[in-house]
């Protein structure tokens, strides 16, 4: 790819973060957009190259999409955001038209009669005609070749378009201020271009939710999705460095961990507080809500308090369920998380499932799921993830406790007494780092044991609220009082029959994720990597 080039130059391009920091979008420069977007760019290449050419044309559940589609989406979004701008590229669809007869005309010929660009517009209706997405897998359009071909020119044309931009900047800095309606405009494009970033690192973690779904139906444990940078969990009480990779902590759950705390109530301001470069426009505004005194669980339930739930009969007692997902347990036969099977029953082969059958020593069901870590007994100090919120609800009532609302979830991450003040993360202002939390960037491609990130606890001591599972809230996904949308259809026209989640998960990126971040889901969508932790009234 010729943007390599660039990226060879730009000497903040090998940053592992965003070179953005906390800074209002104000004061971000062009230089570090393009750093910034450069980066992003290579990570979902590098999701995308372990790959064989048949798995990236497969959508294996209609929730999904297939990897090319992802990956030739993100960059129609970037267009989009570039001809928002005034800036006229020569991609086109077969519906658009006289190209005209200028010097460009042999590339927009090519891309003419090979890109209909109208097969990668997800759900905005102002962009035109829409494919459905049960239906993106029935036309593997563009090709794999043409989608490559397609997101290098759409990346020569950001980079260009934003040098030019920057030093529009600079000029009318020198002459006019910050002030000026100029000025204004080049501000909303810098969002934007974050907003395109965001929206590429959303897809990548929805790439690896795919990844998980296609693998884990081939019984063969060495056909599984294997990502170029994978890390290893070892037990131990403190991190170490071998040949250059970072080995993740392991702790064993001890009693500390299985308790509740007490989270005082009064009034609490909810959402995003503006210390940060961005947020997506639904964390905004920041409002006064009013909390009763709760109780908030320490950790995320693990396997093997969900284990409990599933051998009390939590799966066959309707006085657990709510009605539509009890319906749910009845028509798809739901017995346990997404991916498992017992032992007994499991199509997989080998020493693993072999040793789990033989084992005459419990009663109880042995439970084993294939994940990017191969096939392997469910550990049970693991948080619980891949269930639905009717799943996480209903287990919720049969432990006597009820699920977070967002505004209790956000507060036990976010306050700090000491601090009088909100933080952006549970650990405090610093970015995520793998000390801290288990994210797309620790490379571990799984949830890690609960209690392994003791730096990273809130101030009222609630372990793993960011990375490692998505955690169900019993908030419905609203818009906030005075909500102004800063990219129409984005966030706005999904606030109907979906639930709030918060705190991302092993496959959030870094860059992603912060205490107000606000994500959604149907209640009944069980492959987003989702678990949760319960609360109680005081």
């Amino acid at each position: 790819m010729r943007i390599e080039k660039y990226v060879l130059r730009n000497k903040n391009s090998a940053r592992k973060n965003s070179v953005l920091g906390n800074r209002s979008i104000g004061l971000v420069l062009f230089d570090d957009l393009i750093s910034d977007f450069i980066r992003v760019r290579k990570k979902t290449r590098e999701l995308f190259k372990p790959l064989k050419l048949e798995d990236t044309v497969v959508q294996s559940d209609i929730f999904g999409s297939p990897p090319n589609w992802h990956l030739a989406h993100v960059s129609w979004f970037f267009q989009k955001v570039l001809e928002k701008h005034g800036q006229k590229l020569a991609v086109r669809s077969d519906s658009d038209g006289d190209l005209g007869s200028d010097a460009n005309n042999k590339t927009r010929r090519r891309y003419r009669q090979h890109i209909n660009l109208e097969y990668l517009n997800s759900y905005y209706q102002r962009y035109g005609s829409i494919l459905p997405k049960s239906e993106r897998g029935k036309f593997p359009r563009p090709t794999v070749q043409q989608t490559l071909e397609y997101r290098s020119f759409i990346e020569r044309n950001v980079i260009s378009f934003l040098k030019e931009k920057g030093k529009e900047e600079e000029d009318d800095l020198n002459t006019k201020g910050t002030s000026s309606p100029q000025a204004l405009k080049l501000g909303e494009l810098k969002y934007d271009i974050i907003l395109g970033n965001q929206h590429e690192m959303q897809h990548q973690e929805l790439m690896i939710y795919d990844f998980q779904h296609f693998f884990q139906r081939f019984e063969d444990p060495a056909d599984n999705y294997l990502p170029v940078k994978t890390l290893v969990q070892k037990n131990g009480l403190d991190g170490v460095e071998q040949r250059g990779v970072r080995r993740a902590i392991t702790r064993k759950v001890g009693r500390e961990l299985e308790k509740m705390v007490e989270i005082p109530g009064g009034i609490y301001e909810l959402g995003f507080n503006g210390k940060g470069s961005f947020s997506y426009d639904n964390e905004l505004p920041e409002h006064k809500v009013y909390l009763q005194p709760y109780k908030i669980d320490v950790t995320p339930v693990t396997n093997a308090d969900y284990i409990e739930f599933i051998e009390d009969g939590g799966y066959h007692d309707f006085g657990y369920w709510l009605a539509d997902g009890w319906d749910l347990v009845r028509e798809h036969f739901w017995e346990a998380p997404l991916y498992w099977e017992s032992a007994k029953k499991s199509a997989y082969n080998g020493p693993i499932i072999n040793k789990a059958v033989n084992d005459r020593s419990s009663n109880s069901t042995t439970w084993v799921k294939k994940d990017f870590r191969g096939i392997h007994k469910i550990n049970g100090d693991e948080p619980v993830v891949n269930v639905s919120y009717y799943e996480a609800d209903a287990y919720s009532r049969w432990a006597g406790k009820r699920l977070p609302t967002e505004a209790e979830w956000e507060k036990a991450a976010s306050w700090n007494d000491d601090l009088h003040r909100k933080t952006l993360y549970p650990w405090g202002d610093e970015i995520p780092q793998p000390k801290y939390a288990n994210l797309l960037e620790s490379y571990l491609w799984s949830p890690s044991t609960v209690g392994s990130y003791p730096k990273g606890k809130s101030y009222y001591g609630c372990h793993q609220m960011i990375g490692d599972v998505w955690e169900w809230t019993s908030s419905e996904y609203v818009l906030y009082p005075g909500f102004k949308p800063k990219f129409s259809e984005y966030t706005d026209k999904w606030a109907i029959n979906q639930k709030v989640l918060r705190g991302g998960c092993f496959a959030s990126p870094t860059d992603q994720i912060r205490n107000s971040y606000r994500n959604y889901f149907k209640p009944h969508e069980r492959i987003l990597f989702s678990g949760f932790r319960c609360a109680k009234d005081i």
